[in-house]
């Protein structure tokens, strides 16, 4: 059967459900070139719009899993990762990939760079003097056998019809195509061969997914993926309307996991931190405390294996932004709302964050949130913290920030942390 691209957009801008051979041949077509960046965008804008039924998308995400290698993890370990759909302050995957490793099991985790209001992982890991992100695949391997866990780039090799899809939909307006971000995700994780993934699927105004609806719908999306793979897979739903702990940045959200790795911390963090824990232990098999672990500084020891095998010296001084701007309580009263959104882009415009994936980032940047939701204040007192080492761009974040917090009289009802459990 001849195919051509036309063809494809047109089914599916019509509302077909593409056929196994469309979809492998369009996937396989655009990674080596056949299919121009305006078609398959063409394409992504109809898929956004007309979506793609459980079958589609599961074909979808096996074509990008099939146009690289997939990785063969042969340790003495359980194999068990973590996905985050993004957030504001989300620095759970410092504690956890070394927390979960000090329990007994191993954590390949293959993370990202920040894009827009939303930290990378690697960016932060980055402000550490020496940390390498690129790896090989015979070093991930090593490491995982020797420490438990890695942390590190995507190899070149793996699903590389996602790594140029990603990149299209950042700038044509179909990031937000459930089907797409279900695929991209899952094409990763799967080529990674990890046996086990929990998800966090992030909810609220710092998420991609602004409401319950959507947020449970990939996470439905993503399950149904991971088990059509044979994957072990649970997707925890969890509050974004409030940034994660106190610090939003990179080098900021490095000392705040040390902090919890060593025992302290916010409390949000370490209670998301240990129920993603208690999840990923669950699914590999494994019984363990990981709050018990956690206060015995076990986690901290393998983070500073993790991080030393990687390059890094883990007791070096971490980057400081050279100049500070605080913003003060406007009124006497209870801290009532801090939108995760607000913060999330005020520390992007301060340098933390990038607009385009080719763009720096400043290790020292970011937003200190010096009271959170509930906390009683006085007018005048410091409410958040500017970093930054380009002080004119304080103004633009200022301007993020207006309208993202309030005082008032009373405390705000408190919303769970970890609002609900999909289990495949």
């Amino acid at each position: 059967m001849s195919l051509s691209a036309v063809d494809v957009i047109r089914a599916k801008r019509d509302g077909r459900a593409l056929s196994d051979a469309e979809i492998d041949w369009v996937v396989d077509a655009y990674t080596r070139g056949a299919v121009a960046d305006e078609q398959m965008s063409a394409l992504a804008m109809a898929i956004f719009f007309n979506g793609m039924t459980a079958a589609e998308t599961a074909r979808w995400t096996q074509a990008m899993i099939s146009s690289g290698e997939r990785l063969s993890l042969h340790v003495d370990r359980p194999t068990v990762d973590k996905h985050s759909t993004g957030g504001v302050g989300d620095k759970i995957t410092l504690p956890l990939a070394p927390l979960v490793a000090a329990c007994g099991a191993a954590v390949p985790q293959l993370s990202g760079r920040g894009l827009g209001h939303t930290g990378g992982t690697l960016d932060k890991l980055e402000s550490i003097p020496g940390w390498r992100a690129a790896l090989s695949t015979r070093e991930i391997l090593d490491q995982l056998s020797s420490v438990g866990a890695v942390v590190c780039a995507a190899t070149e090799g793996l699903a590389p019809a996602d790594r140029k899809l990603y990149a299209l939909r950042d700038v044509t307006g179909t990031v937000e195509a459930i089907p797409l971000i279900a695929s991209s995700i899952m094409s990763k994780k799967i080529a990674e061969g990890a046996e086990s993934l929990v998800l966090d699927v992030k909810v609220g105004s710092g998420a991609f997914m602004k409401d319950l609806p959507s947020a449970r719908a990939l996470a439905e999306a993503l399950v149904a993926i991971g088990v059509e793979h044979g994957v072990r897979i649970s997707a925890l739903l969890t509050d974004m309307s409030v940034p994660l702990g106190r610090a939003v940045g990179n080098a900021v959200e490095v000392a705040e996991s040390v902090d919890v790795l060593r025992g302290a911390g916010p409390a949000d963090v370490v209670e998301l931190t240990v129920a993603l824990a208690s999840e990923m232990l669950s699914l590999a098999g494994i019984s363990a405390d990981p709050a018990a672990v956690l206060a015995s500084g076990e986690a901290y020891e393998v983070w500073a294996r993790m991080i030393r095998a990687q390059g890094g010296d883990p007791e070096a001084p971490l980057p400081v932004a050279a100049h500070r701007h605080v913003v003060e309580a406007p009124a006497s009263g209870v801290l009532s709302t801090l939108d995760a959104y607000g913060v999330g882009v005020a520390a992007w415009r301060l340098g933390a964050g990038r607009a385009r994936k080719e763009d720096p980032v400043q290790a020292g940047a970011g937003v200190l949130c010096l009271a959170k939701p509930g906390d009683v204040v006085e007018a005048g007192q410091p409410l958040l913290e500017l970093r930054t080492d380009t002080p004119d761009s304080v103004a633009g974040a200022l301007q993020a920030l207006e309208g993202a917090y309030s005082v008032t009289d009373s405390a705000p009802e408190r919303s769970p942390l970890v609002i609900d459990t999909i289990r495949g």
